[in-house]
């Protein structure tokens, strides 16, 4: 559905459309200036100008691929004759025009694109032209200052909301260092060393507090955690051929992640990676 507004032009109310981005002033409003009870045959009258058909056929040519152009050319020879007749369904229906818009039912009427539009308040009088133009550019400064104080609202909400992410962050996803009491356990194979040594759990714990999420532990890891696992696969490996405990593993691997985890969150080549 189309958006509304109105304009407020000498006591006359004048609606705007906006369809497919584009603002529609209504004809019918601005005939409603010179005469409220035949708005149609002032548009009428209007559009039998052989100008109007001429600045009608031109608008189209240069905005609307879809244009007709030979329809355009046997309205344009006729145009000015007593005998010539033309409506805005007419003129849509045979030059597949698109400056112009026709709508029925009760808040219908015919608009025309601002170009076409402005033209038309011309013919009804310069003066009440002026006013349209007036108004209408109030009314575009007021929705451009409108927007530009909400992308700043957004600029700004998204600074905090960074912060508060990047804070949410260091402090979720930097490992806690290991315990005493963790490093005394013996756990059931090396996958899970390194999950408790980056993610503080083991597999099964990660389940038994995620049940409706889908995967495993590594599946929900983020991208810095990923490239931890990674090098701590490779540095546990050096380790177990150093003999050393599980337990003395699992307290420097946790060192290496605390480590790594800091470094990688506030790489920028990270960053680019997750734009």
């Amino acid at each position: 559905m189309a958006k509304s507004r109105t304009l407020n032009i000498q006591d006359s109310q004048i609606t705007l459309i906006q369809q497919n981005e584009t603002d529609f002033i209504s004809l019918t409003d601005i005939a409603k200036h010179k005469d409220s009870k035949h708005t149609d045959t002032i548009i009428q009258n209007w559009m039998r100008n052989r100008n109007t058909i001429e600045l009608l056929g031109f608008w189209e040519s240069i905005y609307n691929p879809d244009f007709n152009p030979i329809e355009f050319e046997g309205f344009r020879n006729k145009a000015g004759l007593n005998s010539f007749v033309m409506t805005p369904k007419r003129w849509i229906e045979k030059t597949n025009a698109i400056g112009i818009i026709s709508k029925a039912g009760r808040y219908g009427g015919t608009f025309a694109h601002k170009d076409i539009a402005l033209e038309f308040a011309s013919w009804i009088s310069i003066e009440f032209k002026l006013y349209v133009i007036k108004e209408f550019q109030r009314l575009k400064d007021e929705e451009n200052d409108r927007l530009k104080l909400e992308w700043n609202l957004q600029r700004t909400l998204a600074k905090v909301n960074y912060q508060i992410h990047t804070d949410a962050i260091k402090e979720s996803l930097i490992p806690n260092e290991i315990t005493k009491l963790q490093a005394s356990f013996v756990y059931a194979n090396e996958a899970d060393l390194l999950n408790v040594a980056l993610f503080g759990i083991t597999a099964k714990e990660w389940r038994e507090s995620n049940p409706d999420k889908k995967g495993n532990i590594r599946d929900a890891a983020t991208l810095e955690q990923l490239v931890v696992l990674s090098n701590m696969e490779s540095i546990n490996a050096l380790l177990i051929q150093q003999g050393l405990s599980q337990g003395e593993r699992l307290l420097q691997l946790n060192k290496v992640a605390i480590t790594q985890m800091k470094s990688l969150l506030e790489s920028r080549a990270i960053k680019k990676l997750k734009e």
